[in-house]
């Protein structure tokens, strides 16, 4: 989940496009019906691999085990009670809200049940009431990430406080211009504001936008706040609260943005109205990360990005399956197919938002070229 401004009733409608995904590619220029093929080649190797059936038994322990964590954490809290050791607790629940997040992401693309309203109700638990964080908010605006990913103008998700292309830190007059000039340095301390940003965007959504069950939605978000800051307040000093809620807030959004970092920054920027298909467009405009059950489990499967924009209801164990499929099928057609070390893919994400926050800076040359999508 990540934080963008803009999405009206419109986006909502991405919500079926999910499942439409499994079925075609969206047509998007002259050569769909040729490259629409290929997709099909591709989407019957990956169904006749049983790689979109659903993982009950995975979810019902990953669930039990996120949920027990969750519990566990706040026993500990409010059997420590007011202690600077809390600040302990608060790494380990950021940690823990992470993984919720990631498990209301996957509910959110219908991943872990087969009825859309089970994966509704329990993406509005995990998300509203455990975390602070609303669900259809999420899913409205997500949704249009995965229709034109790095699609600046269509993208919510290249349109925030940070410039993906040169073009962008250029043209820019608002008092963005003075963060993409020195994006690069930014970026990391801005992830611990990121938490905040998107609870603000969570209940500005649910007072503004008329996303479906909103006044359930209110409710549940209303309680996750007051419960959680009664919580708070009421076992730590007002002092150490503060220091408490600091923490756990700033490491819970520096975690989120650290597991979505990798997955496009660097990558393609494509401009709107692109006839660019629908597998390139998704393997072109992501990244994977290398590594083995740790990192799988610490960025909620979405180091297999590529695998998860080709197939956004697959369910999250299969993403590692499926992914030789894909990069073979890539091979075969000469698409370009990237997957990186951990490290690498934050290097080159630093390294395309500096080359586009140059553009920002008095005395850039307007006309260069650089690999950050312009």
């Amino acid at each position: 989940m990540t934080p963008s401004s803009g999405a009206g009733t419109s986006a909502l409608v991405a919500e079926d496009r999910d499942d439409a995904n499994e079925q075609s590619p969206i047509s998007t220029g002259p050569q769909t019906k040729t490259r629409g093929s290929e997709f099909s080649v591709l989407l019957r190797r990956v169904r006749e691999a049983g790689l979109l059936d659903r993982r009950s038994r995975y979810y019902t322990w990953r669930i039990a085990l996120t949920a027990l964590a969750f519990v566990g954490g706040w026993t500990a809290f409010v059997l420590l009670g007011d202690s600077w050791w809390q600040l302990g607790v608060a790494a380990f629940l950021a940690a823990v809200f992470a993984q919720l997040a990631f498990l209301g992401h996957d509910a959110g693309h219908k991943q872990i049940f087969a009825n859309r309203r089970a994966n509704y109700v329990f993406g509005a638990i995990a998300g509203n009431l455990a975390i602070g964080l609303s669900i259809g908010w999420w899913v409205a605006n997500h949704n249009r990430h995965h229709a034109h990913p790095n699609t600046e103008g269509a993208d919510p998700d290249v349109m925030g406080v940070l410039a993906y292309s040169g073009e962008r830190a250029r043209t820019d007059r608002t008092f963005r211009r003075f963060i993409f000039r020195y994006q690069a340095w930014l970026f990391f301390p801005l992830l611990l504001l990121e938490a905040g940003s998107l609870h603000f965007a969570s209940v500005r959504a649910v007072l503004r936008w008329p996303i479906p069950n909103r006044v359930w939605e209110g409710v549940l978000l209303a309680a996750h706040f007051v419960g959680y800051l009664a919580t708070v307040f009421l076992v730590l000093s007002p002092a150490n609260a503060l220091v408490f809620i600091a923490v756990q807030q700033g490491l819970f959004g520096f975690y989120m943005g650290c597991t979505f970092a990798p997955n496009h920054k660097g990558m393609e920027v494509l401009r709107p109205g692109n006839s660019v298909d629908f597998l390139r467009r998704q393997v072109l405009t992501s990244r994977n990360v290398i590594g083995g059950p740790v990192i799988d489990t610490a960025m909620g499967g979405l180091n297999y990005q590529i695998e998860h924009h080709l197939f956004p209801s697959m369910p999250r164990p299969n993403l590692r399956r499926a992914q030789p499929i894909v990069e073979q099928f890539c091979a075969e057609r000469d698409i370009p197919y990237l997957q990186t070390g951990l490290i690498a893919s934050y290097a080159q994400a630093l390294a395309a938002l500096d080359a586009a926050g140059r553009f920002a800076r008095p005395g850039a040359v307007a006309n260069a070229e650089t690999h950050a999508g312009v």
